[in-house]
C-alpha cells in the first residue's frame, strides 16, 4: 500500500488493538508507519495491516505560522539550546541524526510542559554535538547562564546538551558560575525525540520540574531507570556517563543523587544539596587554562609521554593511576626520575581509573614514593579534576598556589570521606 500522506498531518489509525490519534511520521522502512501520539512518544504499526484515516492535512513550511500561547500565571524557566541528540531529529534518508534549531519542534513534541512552567526565553549560543564543544563553550556558557538566573522573573535556567561531555559541562559551569542561587539543569535524550521511546518526554518535564525547585547549583537531570519511572538529579560536579546508549547514562560517582523527581513534579530529597537563595547575584570567573591534558595510564606505557606535554607547553596534567593512584616506582618503565622533573614544570595530579573508590598515597609505598615526586593526589572524578585544574591554572600560573585551590573544596567535587 503507498501513503501519500505529508508528514505532520493528524491521523487516525484502526488496529486490532484499537484506534489510535496522532501525527504521521516519515519511516525508513516502506511497510511501518510512525504514528506520534499524544503523550509524545511513537507508535509503529504494518501499514498493511491497519486502516488509515487523515483527520487533517500538515501545512506547508511556509503556511506555518508558529505561535507559543503561555500560561502567563506560570512561573518562568529559560532555556539554552547547544545541540546534541535532545535538540536533534532523525534524517530518514541516512538514518543519522542531526541538530535541530527549531524550537517549535521540541515544544510540539513533548506535550505538557506548557503545563509546567512559562518559558521567558530560548537561546542558541552555539549548535554542536557535544564532542565538539572546547573551553571558549564553557564561557560562552556560563556567561549566558549568568545573564538569564540574574533575571528576577526567572525562577531556573534548563540547558539541553549532548550526553557524552554533559558531565564535562557541568563541571565547567559549577567553577565558572559564582554565588549561584537558582537551579542551573542540564539534560539530554540518548534518542531524538522523534524516534519511538524517546527518553526526551520525561527528561524535559523532570528537568523543569528541577528548575521550579528549591534547588540551587549546577545538576544533571535524566533517567533513574531504563524505565519511565522517574528522574535523578545529580550534582554537577561527581556525576559521570556510564553508559553509551541506556536511558539511565549517567551514574553519581562516590555519592548518593541529590534527589528523585517524578514527571508530576513530586521531589524525594535523597542527600544534602544547596538551597534556593534569589537574593543571590550570580557572577562568572571563566579564566581558563586549555593547555591540560588527562593521561589514562596503561602497563608498560613509557613515562616519556609526559616529556611529550611539556615540550608541548602544557600546564597541569591529570594521570589516571591504576588503584589507589599508581604508576610504575621499582620497574625499567619507572615513571619516577621523570615525575619529579616534569612536577618543577607542571602541576601534576593523580586519579583513579577505577571510578568508583579513593586515591591514596599512603597505603603501599610506591604511593608514598609517587607523592614525593611533587605529585598531587585528589579524590574527585578524572574529568572533573581536568576541567577544574583548567579552571585553577586560568586562575593561578605558581605551581604551589595552585595546588592550595585544587586541594580546596570548591563546589562539592571533593570526595572527603571514604566511599566504600
Amino acid at each position: 500500500m503507498k501513503l501519500d500522506i505529508e508528514p505532520g498531518s493528524k491521523i487516525k489509525i484502526k488496529s486490532k488493538d484499537g484506534e489510535f490519534e496522532g501525527l504521521f511520521i516519515e519511516s525508513p522502512d516502506k511497510d511501518a508507519i510512525l504514528l506520534k501520539v499524544k503523550n509524545g512518544y511513537n507508535i509503529g504499526f504494518n501499514k498493511n495491516d491497519v486502516e488509515i484515516q487523515v483527520l487533517e492535512k500538515a501545512k506547508k513550511k511556509n503556511e506555518i505560522k508558529e505561535e507559543i500561547i503561555q500560561d502567563k500565571k506560570l512561573p518562568e524557566v529559560a532555556i539554552i539550546v547547544t545541540g546534541g541528540t535532545i535538540a536533534s531529529k532523525v534524517d530518514y534518508e541516512t538514518g543519522a541524526v542531526s541538530p535541530n534549531p527549531e524550537i517549535s519542534f521540541l515544544l510540539r513534541n513533548i506535550p505538557g510542559l506548557d503545563k509546567i512552567a512559562r518559558i521567558n526565553s530560548i537561546e542558541v549560543p552555539f549548535l554542536i554535538q557535544s564532542e565538539d564543544v572546547n573551553s571558549d563553550d564553557w564561557k560562552k556558557l556560563a556567561k549566558k547562564v549568568s545573564e538569564l538566573v540574574n533575571k528576577k522573573e526567572i525562577k531556573g535556567v534548563i540547558i539541553l546538551h549532548g550526553t557524552d561531555t554533559s558531565h564535562y559541562t557541568s563541571a565547567a559551569l559549577s567553577f565558572m558560575l559564582k554565588d549561584l542561587g537558582k537551579p542551573v539543569v542540564l539534560t539530554y535524550s540518548q534518542r531524538s525525540i522523534d524516534r519511538g521511546s524517546s527518553d526526551a518526554n520525561l527528561n524535559l518535564k523532570c528537568a523543569f520540574h528541577a528548575a521550579l525547585s528549591n534547588l540551587s547549583g549546577v545538576i544533571i537531570v535524566g533517567h533513574a531507570s531504563s524505565e519511565d519511572n522517574y528522574c535523578f538529579a545529580f550534582r554537577g560536579t561527581n556525576s559521570r556517563k556510564m553508559h553509551s546508549s541506556r536511558r539511565d547514562a549517567f551514574k553519581a560517582i562516590n555519592s548518593e543523587p541529590l534527589a528523585r523527581i517524578y514527571e508530576n513534579g513530586s521531589i524525594e530529597k535523597i542527600s544534602e544539596y544547596n538551597k534556593r537563595d534569589e537574593t543571590k547575584k550570580t557572577k562568572t570567573e571563566t579564566e581558563f587554562e586549555e593547555k591540560v591534558a588527562l593521561i589514562k595510564f596503561y602497563p608498560g606505557q613509557d613515562p616519556e609521554i609526559l616529556d611529550y606535554y611539556i615540550k608541548k607547553g602544557y600546564k597541569g596534567i591529570v594521570i589516571e593511576g591504576t588503584g589507589f593512584g599508581n604508576v610504575p616506582v621499582e620497574s625499567k618503565g619507572s615513571w619516577i626520575s621523570t615525575l619529579k622533573e616534569i612536577c618543577k614544570k607542571a602541576l601534576v595530579v593523580m586519579t583513579t581509573q577505577t571510578i568508583y573508590g579513593e586515591v591514596n598515597p599512603k597505603v603501599y609505598s610506591n604511593g608514598r614514593t609517587i607523592e614525593k615526586t611533587g605529585v598531587l593526589y585528589l579524590n574527585m572524578t578524572s574529568e572533573t579534576a581536568l576541567v577544574k585544574l583548567g579552571w585553577v591554572l586560568g586562575k593561578e600560573k605558581d605551581i604551589e598556589l595552585a595546588k592550595i585551590l585544587m586541594k580546596k573544596n570548591i563546589c562539592h567535587e571533593i570526595n572527603e570521606r571514604r566511599v566504600e
